[in-house]
């Protein structure tokens, strides 16, 4: 890590987290940018597991699109059977998930993770999962689920979790390189979701210069209390960093060492087979 990235962090900002209308109209100079296309998948976006369903003055708030902008968007979401109503409230139907399904399906890197993510599970006896960074988030794309649910977010796959405080998250932001991580820490929204997370720049930076060397991470209680997890990358033919691997389990079940003895070589071992069988 550069001398120049660590002095730039030490005087960074307070986050700046721009709503999707503010994003949108960034784009307002390019004229092949399809701004009606951009609200639409806005107002998808806008709903999430704890909030299904949702009135146009909420989805306005959310993503201030103005609420006009926003009725159009749904009317055009029902008519194409994606989206429903009550007459006040709106949620999203199961057709959406066909939207993430052409990417699944298209992809070679989430059909061919998942005989190893069931391998290590059965393995581990614990849940496996494979990400990749969207944003500031990670976002799900393959999972093997146990039948334990270890805590109260869903981890589904198509779900999101904040990327600084997650195993999976940090090996990715690890892999930026110095220009982009800067810019992450400089704007990313970092919040204590329990007391030992690490939610200033200053502590993240920290975090991920380690895991740059070391090449895996464990994340204890950061995200919620009683959850444990360990991660490792996947690399692409040029050996960048394209997703990441991990374990989540229970604090009460299993140790830190545990997960760096017996968890971690197999985990590797998983990586570097699937990192191979990708580009052969």
């Amino acid at each position: 890590m550069s001398d120049q990235l660590r002095n730039t962090v030490t005087g960074i900002a307070p986050p700046i987290v721009a709503s999707p209308a503010k994003r949108i109209q960034a784009f307002a100079g390019d004229p092949d940018f399809m701004a009606s296309l951009a609200r639409g998948l806005a107002v998808v976006q806008a709903f999430q597991e704890r909030k299904r369903h949702l009135t146009i003055a909420q989805i306005s708030h959310r993503t201030e699109i103005p609420r006009a902008a926003v009725r159009r968007c749904l009317y055009t979401l029902i008519k194409l059977g994606y989206a429903t109503t009550d007459g006040r409230t709106y949620s999203l139907l199961p057709k959406v998930l066909t939207l993430g399904h052409a990417y699944l399906s298209s992809t070679p890197l989430a059909v061919s993770a998942q005989p190893y993510l069931d391998r290590m599970s059965e393995q581990l006896h614990e849940a496996c999962n494979m990400a990749t960074l969207e944003g500031d988030d990670i976002l799900y794309i393959a999972r093997s689920a146990t039948t334990q649910r270890l805590i109260s977010v869903d981890l589904s796959v198509g779900g999101r979790l904040p990327a600084y405080c997650t195993s999976m998250g940090r090996i990715l932001l690890a892999a930026l390189d110095d220009v982009t991580l800067n810019e992450y820490l400089a704007h990313a929204e970092f919040q204590a979701k329990t007391s030992r997370t690490l939610h200033t720049p200053e502590a993240l930076l920290e975090c991920l210069l380690q895991v740059r060397t070391q090449g895996w991470c464990v994340v204890d209680q950061e995200l919620e209390q009683g959850l444990r997890s360990i991660a490792v990358p996947v690399y692409d033919a040029s050996g960048q960093v394209l997703a990441a691997l991990n374990v989540s389990t229970h604090a009460g079940r299993v140790t830190r060492t545990e997960l760096e003895q017996r968890f971690l070589p197999i985990m590797l071992n998983s990586s570097r087979e699937l990192s191979a069988q990708l580009f052969t």
